[in-house]
């Protein structure tokens, strides 16, 4: 994909989860619409390797390796792309983990921390030091998931789900904060989704749980048993980044295919 478009031109933007997924397909869709992207994640080669195709299209990228859930580690992250970048514009805060699926009294504290770690206080950490770079004008969107905000019933994922309400609620918090210094906060809610945070799923003793929606076995209206693509999900954040989006602010966005209206 050539960089053709310049909807975002000179504009820099910091996405986290970067190496893999909806994180890699925002960061390509942000660079051919000609933003400098800040690539942020865990993982040094697969950074390298989406840096490498976002260059390949005629793009810009400056790699950042940090672990979300190290407060230091993303503060050092951010100062470094601001210092490469020179601003920053846009924040899309989508790192994260599915963590352990199970009853929730056989969640150890331990796994549950980790789920918190990384979806909740890595987007808090991620935004606490981002925010003091934003102009007017900027946007900041948090991916959250249909998971505690319109479903409940997939069995187990109660630290998932508490985490991704949560990050709702930290949304529109700023959305309202921010307002008035003309930064728009913004959350997208994607469902079942052709990414490889399955791979961060551990799943225990959910027959105990029996009787409720098996995620991601349920219906998609709109295309059957048929997930999204990461490129579908990413088109929705780059509507809520861009200007398009200039008078969208403290709302939720669902990208499921109406697959949380018939699951919830």
């Amino acid at each position: 994909m050539s960089r053709t478009g310049s909807e975002l031109l000179g504009k820099a933007a910091l996405v986290t989860g970067a190496s893999s997924g909806i994180g890699r397909s925002t960061a390509l869709l942000f660079a051919h619409h000609g933003a400098h992207v800040g690539l942020l994640g865990r993982d040094e080669e697969s950074l390298k390797a989406v840096r490498a195709d976002v260059e390949r299209a005629g793009g810009q990228a400056t790699t950042l390796q940090a672990d979300v859930s190290n407060a230091e580690q993303v503060a050092a992250a951010v100062e470094r792309f601001v210092n490469a970048a020179g601003r920053l514009d846009i924040v899309f805060a989508n790192a994260g983990i599915n963590g352990v699926w199970a009853p929730l009294h056989e969640i150890e504290p331990e796994e549950w921390r980790k789920t918190i770690d990384v979806n909740l206080n890595g987007t808090y950490y991620t935004l606490r030091y981002a925010i003091r770079h934003l102009q007017r004008g900027a946007s900041i969107i948090v991916c959250s998931s249909v998971n505690g905000t319109r479903i409940f019933s997939n069995p187990g994922a109660s630290a998932y789900a508490c985490s991704k309400s949560a990050l709702t609620t930290m949304a529109k918090m700023l959305a309202v904060e921010l307002g008035r210094k003309g930064i728009r906060v913004n959350v997208v809610c994607p469902g079942y989704t052709r990414t490889e945070i399955e791979q961060s799923t551990e799943t225990r003793d959910l027959e105990e749980l029996a009787g409720f929606v098996e995620f991601p076995k349920g219906a998609i209206p709109l295309t059957g048993k048929v997930p999204a693509a990461p490129e579908q999900v990413a088109q929705a954040v780059f509507f809520l980044a861009s200007d398009r989006a200039s008078h969208v602010n403290g709302t939720e966005l669902w990208v499921d295919g109406g697959e949380s209206l018939v699951m919830g």
